[in-house]
């Protein structure tokens, strides 16, 4: 059931882990990250050894918690080299022996699930299956590892209307099967690609995934009510991608498309797990419950909590003194960091990077992006 979306199970892991530990392009994209020069003058030497580091540190493992196991210390050292302080509320309220569907913002492609799955693992939850966009799973190998990390596929590559429906309508049914048959959370984006301006808003078409599978004769409410969804609000004092995505701003706002390079996405990724973010919060929100007749009603009231929930940090404060030219205070490193990003950026460039984090003080207050 779900064969081609779920994650893989204990009795598929040993085979799947020997399959990719000795797929070719592992070991390249590994190479090409960890040591750029050597894997382009001697790909000969590198690579053999990464398949044997590889094959060492997780040739014991055996199921999916052996696996993420084998995550663990990896995802705890990443932290300490990007994270200044990583500081989480919100659990308490929560019971560790149910499941939810948490729904987050969307900032970075691979840190949200990750430190919302390492918040989960201190406070003595279990890890979170995460949904994750077959765009960025073109290679056998990441597929497999993603799946291997409790992911599932959400399939957007299809063509078709009909296709499309089938697809959205599957999703669904597993989302609802992992949080009421298997009492497994699930972690979801509030809606597809991150929030480039700062401002987090929910998709409605998201909600609206999640009653595709409804019964004629279950109500609308009873069907959202029972996935137990809690928003969660990702808040980063900087964000290493912030050039990037501000001149993604730019070219729509000038050129009307943004036209991505080649394997820019696995560069996002590498560039937001390994660049520094000064102070991270994650937020849990309360269990989403009432009566709600469409899908706009969940999608605000899930962005009027992850709004209120949001924390800003003095990045988002200087950012907005600097928009409306007033003094800003450099209240410390990391505002110094943003400043001299700020500086060395093109001049057309430079709005684009403040009114990310301007908009997050702007949507905690209840006003309109910028």
């Amino acid at each position: 059931m779900f064969a081609d979306i779920r994650p893989f199970q204990d009795a598929e892991v040993k085979t799947v882990l020997k399959t990719t530990l000795n797929d070719p392009a592992l070991a390249k994209a590994m190479g090409s990250w960890l040591a750029p020069s050597l894997n382009k003058k001697a790909p000969w030497i590198l690579h053999p050894l990464i398949r044997m580091v590889l094959k060492v540190y997780l040739g014991s493992v055996i199921d999916v918690a052996g696996f993420q196991q084998k995550l663990g210390p990896l995802v705890s050292r990443l932290l300490k080299k990007s994270v200044a302080e990583f500081s989480v509320h919100g659990l308490e309220r929560l019971d560790n022996q149910k499941a939810y569907l948490f729904v987050s913002n969307h900032r970075d492609i691979v840190m949200d699930p990750v430190m919302l799955n390492a918040a989960l693992h201190q406070k003595g939850f279990q890890t979170a299956r995460v949904a994750v966009g077959d765009n960025l799973l073109n290679q056998p190998f990441s597929a497999n590892l993603m799946r291997l990390n409790k992911s599932f596929i959400v399939k957007r590559g299809i063509r078709g209307m009909k296709a499309r429906l089938k697809a959205a309508q599957e999703l669904s049914r597993y989302i609802h099967f992992s949080i009421l048959e298997e009492t497994a959370s699930i972690w979801i984006a509030q809606r597809e690609g991150r929030s480039k301006d700062g401002y987090d808003r929910t998709n409605p078409a998201v909600i609206g995934m999640f009653s595709l599978s409804k019964p004629i004769l279950r109500t609308y409410s009873d069907y959202i009510n029972e996935l137990n969804i809690v928003p969660v609000a990702i808040s980063y004092e900087l964000d290493p991608l912030d050039l990037a995505k501000a001149r993604e701003l730019y070219a729509l706002d000038t050129k009307g498309d943004y036209i991505k390079h080649k394997n820019e996405d696995l560069n996002a990724i590498a560039r937001g797990m390994t660049g520094w973010k000064g102070r991270v919060h994650l937020e849990f929100g309360d269990v989403l419950q009432g009566k709600f007749d469409q899908d706009d009603e969940v999608a605000e009231q899930i962005d009027r909590q992850i709004h209120q929930l949001y924390q800003s940090f003095p990045t988002n404060a200087w950012a907005e003194a600097c928009l409306n030219n007033e003094v800003a205070e450099i209240a410390n490193a990391n505002v110094a960091t943003l400043k001299n990003r700020v500086e060395l950026a093109r001049p057309e460039l430079r709005p684009y990077i403040l009114k990310q984090y301007a908009n997050g003080l702007r949507m905690r207050r209840g006003e309109a992006p910028l």
